[in-house]
């Protein structure tokens, strides 16, 4: 799992918000098929797909990138928010999926680790509204940095 500097990853997420801004056409949001991976290369370790299911409404990842794999310690692909979370954290991420595709609009927060025991780390997170046809969301592309301060070695060695 890398860990980010506050300063790389806001400057991360608006790489990741420009460059979703820009696949933007008349004002109305981009479709999956406007996004090329191949357009943010180095970013897409902590990339995410999320996939709006209708009727009811819930989530499920389509695709996880391989640096999310040391966040949540398995693959997360194919897995709807409650195979991934424990209850309280599933229904912060449902409520701030919720907004996004109501308001239609990019959400940015701030998530600890702490179910991961891992309560000095944090993911700054930052999800973008996809939809096929430009009004309705029916997918999500997500975009995490994790961040905070690592873990001390046990190795007994540390820095002068």
């Amino acid at each position: 799992m890398q860990v980010g500097t506050p300063v790389s990853a806001v400057r991360a997420h608006e790489e990741m918000f420009a460059y979703w801004a820009s696949r933007r056409q008349g004002g109305q949001l981009p479709g999956r098929s406007a996004i090329h991976p191949q357009h943010f290369k180095r970013h897409l370790p902590t990339v995410s797909l999320i996939d709006v299911l209708c009727e009811p409404r819930d989530y499920r990842l389509r695709l996880a990138g391989t640096g999310l794999y040391g966040v949540y310690g398995r693959e997360i692909t194919g897995r709807t928010l409650e195979d991934v979370y424990a209850p309280p954290a599933a229904a912060y991420w449902r409520t701030e999926l919720d907004k996004i595709c109501d308001s239609k609009r990019p959400g940015v927060g701030v998530h600890s680790l702490a179910w991961r025991g891992a309560s000095h780390l944090s993911i700054l997170w930052l999800r973008m509204p996809l939809a096929s046809n430009g009004r309705d969301v029916d997918m999500i592309l997500g975009y995490d940095v994790v961040v905070g301060q690592q873990a001390e070695s046990t190795s007994g060695i540390r820095a002068a």
